[in-house]
């Protein structure tokens, strides 16, 4: 190969520069990487306070002063920070992604800055259609100030100023107002948005005369009195989240770096509701939507801290998902929980009003942490036959704690079983029945049992063999009417006198009864899986109260015809008792019933009999 070939070989592989459409970045940045046009002013709030804090790591005691000036369309925002050479200018402004955090050795000190990924000022193309800097290095003295203006086509201009242009070090940047964006440039509105984002910085900021820093943060201020604190702290959510808390717990962890205030709700929530807690980064407010900030079960509280430990996103709009984040949630979910051990130790009025609104966090907690549920056995209430009362005492009433999984079952089983002395817990609320089943890992020795149809038939008493025997004919004829509906007929005496019948039934023989329903519906290749998936599972019955007055008197029926009318009107009377959900089977039986009776009582014919 010649020299020529090799040398155009060479030349055919040598590196290119991507070109970058800044018009088309800046709408990738408006509509998909910001979520609103505001955060133009965060990043210059940013830079200014990055810059003030890197001049101050050379000479601590330099100003530090951040001035914002808008007026007619445009902005002015002045810094006493490190400021720019030209040199600066052409390497830091004009490259896409360089950040002057990176530069001089600085790269120790990164966590001192606010900034992570060199954006800067492309932001403020967002809303401007020019932004024009003049800046005067502090570490260069001698270096004449630097001009860079840019406009939103991409093209940029250098120029050297006179001293007199900036006799001082520091940074000024003006923004002229994109068409359409000129609202974002309004004194008003930058005061706003300052005030948002800087009301913790550490600094002097300031929108025209008036401060924006409103230091100490709140949970850091002096009172003559823990109450006197607490009412401004009260004061303070309700200004930031809109509600006045129940309580409030202070989030201080030294060690995450982080301080702050967690502010308990005065309503319930539902726990599918992701919290939105407000996070800032250095003093510089990072996102009021920080949702996986803390533990999912700690639904019933909204947050507002300041951190130096964990990491934003490209955004900064949102917390980087790493190991920092997840061991600051873990510590300010240990510092919820405290918080509520100290509530059950020395004040439990306060837990029991806490608890009258949000127990569902607590037990969705206390189902994870044995010894929350340890502590919480004497407060968490529970619906039970006993009225509602806490796990503790329930299991002090009763020797063998029974419960059901599903609310239909506990509607079903209740009035009898407390009526036979047996005593449940309706397991069927979110959470209940994994925590009575969780009672024996800390109240030792409790046994723990799932009532089910036949506990409850177990318990009811056997009518007397020569009375069910003289009733055949009568239970044959009830049984005949329910078999199409997958329902037994059963005759037992049980209190109280008042229910003439009891509908019971499991998840076992409901999984039963929809697999029959939906094997009558199918076709001939569904019917036969359907059918090659019938199960052994007991059938729902109808158990009736012998004891019962007007059971006596149907029983005493003959005519086969009223007797199945009777039957079905038993069997949708005890279904409406359980408060489930009506079948359409179900409600056809119902309406067939009810006009069935009013029938024989409208025509009865001599000599029939009837339910006199």
């Amino acid at each position: 190969m010649d020299s020529q070939t090799s040398q155009s070989s060479q030349a055919s592989q040598s590196p290119h520069t991507f070109q970058v459409d800044l018009r088309g970045l800046v709408d990738l940045l408006s509509h998909h990487l910001y979520s609103s046009p505001k955060v133009y002013l965060r990043e210059l709030l940013q830079n200014a306070v990055d810059a003030i804090t890197a001049r101050r790591a050379e000479h601590p005691e330099a100003p530090a002063a951040v001035r914002l000036y808008a007026e007619g369309g445009t902005l002015r925002v002045e810094d006493s920070g490190i400021g720019l050479t030209e040199s600066d200018v052409h390497s830091l402004l004009a490259t896409i992604g360089r950040s002057s955090k990176r530069e001089d050795g600085l790269q120790a000190a990164r966590s001192d800055f606010l900034g992570q990924f060199g954006i800067g000022l492309l932001a403020c193309f967002v809303v401007a259609e020019r932004i024009r800097v003049v800046s005067r290095s502090a570490r260069t003295p001698d270096a004449a100030p630097v001009e860079w203006t840019a406009t939103d086509d991409g093209s940029y201009t250098v120029r050297t100023l006179p001293h007199e242009a900036r006799p001082e070090p520091g940074t000024t940047v003006h923004l002229v107002a994109r068409a359409g964006a000129g609202e974002w440039l309004t004194e008003e509105r930058v005061r706003s948005l300052a005030r948002d984002f800087g009301s913790l910085l550490p600094y002097d900021v300031r929108v025209g005369d008036e401060a924006i820093a409103e230091l100490p943060a709140p949970w850091d201020r002096t009172h003559p009195s823990p109450t006197t604190r607490k009412v401004a702290l009260a004061r303070h959510c309700h200004d930031l989240f809109g509600f006045t808390p129940l309580d409030t717990i202070d989030l201080n962890v030294p060690l995450a770096g982080v301080r702050g205030v967690a502010y308990v709700l005065p309503s319930a929530v539902s726990p599918a509701q992701r919290a939105s807690h407000r996070v800032h980064l250095k003093g510089m407010l990072l996102t009021e939507r920080a949702e996986q900030l803390l533990p999912d079960w700690a639904f019933f509280v909204r947050c507002v801290l300041d951190t130096d430990s964990l990491r934003p996103t490209a955004s900064r709009e949102s917390l980087y998902e790493d190991e920092t984040l997840a061991a600051v949630r873990e510590a300010l979910g240990e510092r919820i929980r405290s918080w509520l051990t100290g509530l059950a130790a020395g004040d439990p009025e306060r837990l029991a009003a806490f608890l009258s609104v949000h127990h569902l966090g607590v037990k969705s907690l206390a189902r994870h942490d044995t010894e929350m549920l340890r502590t919480m056995l004497p407060w968490l209430p529970f619906e039970t036959t006993d009225g509602r009362l806490s796990l503790e005492e329930f299991a002090l009433r009763h020797p063998v704690v029974h419960f059901t999984r599903t609310v239909e079952e506990y509607r079903q089983v209740a009035p009898i079983a407390s009526a036979q002395g047996i005593g449940v817990i309706n397991g069927g609320y979110t959470y209940d029945s994994e925590l009575v089943e969780a009672l024996p890992s800390v109240r030792p020795g409790t046994v723990v049992s799932e009532l089910d149809a036949d506990t409850v038939t177990a318990h009811l008493d056997a009518v007397d063999p020569a009375e069910e025997l003289a009733l055949s004919g009568f239970l044959m004829a009830a049984r005949a009417k329910l078999d199409p509906l997958g329902c037994d007929v059963v005759l037992r005496a049980f209190h109280p006198l008042s229910v003439p019948a009891l509908h019971l039934d499991d998840r076992a023989a409901r999984h039963e009864q929809a697999r029959a329903e939906a094997e009558e519906q199918a076709d001939d290749l569904w019917a036969g899986i359907l059918g090659s998936l019938r199960g052994s599972a007991p059938r729902a019955r109808l158990v009736l109260n012998h004891l019962n007055p007007l059971i006596r008197k149907i029983s005493s029926l003959r005519d086969p015809e009223l007797i199945g009318t009777a039957t079905e009107s038993l069997y949708g009377q005890a279904l409406l008792m359980t408060q489930r959900p009506l079948r359409p089977a179900d409600s056809a039986l119902l309406n067939r019933a009810f006009i069935g009776l009013l029938e024989w009582a409208t025509h009865t014919e001599p000599g029939k009999d009837d339910l006199r």
